[in-house]
């Protein structure tokens, strides 16, 4: 099989409980180079990845890397773009966590460099291979919803105090901050892969802890086929709604809880343990309902892995990145427009950016 070296730039929640441990995961991945300005994080990553060399920052790390082919960018937001750009004059494809920028312009200057160098561009939407929204894409794909018509989807917390030292919260949204850039891109991720390019945003985006970012949020989208998609993403709801509720005109379904593996890897589970990406106990419940009455479904096991590997066939096999940036261009452009709206407390219609 053939090795493919990666370096990883920050070591925090995104790059200590998601990036290392996937990669670590995949085979024909190799995790070579580790860069993080915490000191303390720099032990903690050469404890846990021993193999792997350590560096300050990104410019340290390009200074040797030369077995490095594929770099994963896991610092925060405002980053994202000067650490890509350098990253791509350096020869090397990119993984970005999400979001991939902070605005439709930076998304595009990042795209036209990679391709400029013809080098590999993807955002890191790692919640397209959540158990639940795997069943929901199952049964819009097989028919067995019919047409969707209805389709509300929520991440919401109940997280009533500031976190101290959260990046999210101290930086206003121009920085990279708040909610909406956040869980909130995975949720206009997953609806515009079952729904295509919406033609109408409306949006309510308050901040309501006082931090200098969102917190609570609502996004209304209209698709042109007449999909009607509700958007909730808060960290003050103290009580929450279906995590998925999907109408088609054949049936529908409603489920509850959340998908396991972030649970997993917080723990400190690898991605290669048995059983990782499932988890059948209490509070998670997948209702079908439709021809036939009421029945309870089974959650396929959630698939973060599925991401790195296809990233390995994209790199060794010429197959399609599994979010290529373009994906992440127009999650941004929905971002946008939603943050227009709720300026102007009025319905926005989209109209995109050509692809660069």
């Amino acid at each position: 099989m053939e090795e493919v070296g990666v370096g990883l730039v920050g070591f925090g929640l995104a790059g200590r409980v998601f990036h290392a441990p996937l990669i670590a995961a995949t085979p024909g991945l190799s995790l070579r180079a580790i860069a993080t300005s915490d000191p303390e994080r720099r032990r903690a990553a050469a404890s846990r990845y021993p193999d792997a060399r350590l560096a300050a920052d990104l410019r340290e790390l390009l200074r040797s890397h030369s077995d490095l082919q594929l770099l994963v960018l896991a610092s925060p937001n405002r980053h994202h773009l000067p650490q890509a750009l350098a990253a791509l004059e350096a020869g090397l494809h990119l993984v970005v966590d999400k979001p991939l920028a902070l605005s439709s312009r930076e998304a595009v200057t990042m795209i036209h460099a990679a391709r400029r160098r013809g080098l590999r561009l993807a955002v890191f939407h790692n919640r397209r291979w959540d158990d639940d929204f795997l069943l929901l894409r199952q049964l819009v794909d097989s028919g067995r919803l019919g047409q969707l018509r209805r389709l509300e989807s929520r991440f919401e917390r109940w997280r009533p105090d500031l976190s101290p030292g959260s990046w999210r919260e101290a930086e206003p949204p121009e920085s990279g901050g708040g909610l909406l850039l956040d869980l909130g891109t995975h949720l206009i991720d997953q609806a515009l892969t079952v729904g295509g390019i919406p033609e109408l945003v409306y949006a309510e985006i308050r901040n309501r802890r006082g931090a200098a970012g969102d917190d609570d949020s609502f996004v209304s989208l209209t698709f042109p086929d007449g999909l009607l998609v509700h958007l909730f993403a808060s960290a003050v709801a103290a009580v929450s709604g279906p995590r998925f509720l999907a109408v088609g005109t054949r049936g529908g379904l409603s489920t509850s809880g959340l998908d396991p593996q972030e649970a997993q890897l917080r723990s400190g589970a690898s991605p290669l343990d048995p059983g990782f990406g499932e988890r059948p106990g209490a509070g998670r419940r997948a209702i079908w309902g439709g021809e036939g009455g009421d029945q309870q479904l089974s959650f396929p096991p959630g698939r973060y892995r599925d991401f790195y590997s296809q990233m390995w066939r994209a790199l060794v096999g010429g197959e399609e990145v599994p979010v290529p940036g373009e994906d992440g261009l127009r999650t941004l452009e929905v971002v946008e427009a939603a943050r227009e709206s709720a300026r102007r407390g009025q319905v926005v219609r989209l109209t995109g950016t050509p692809y660069p």
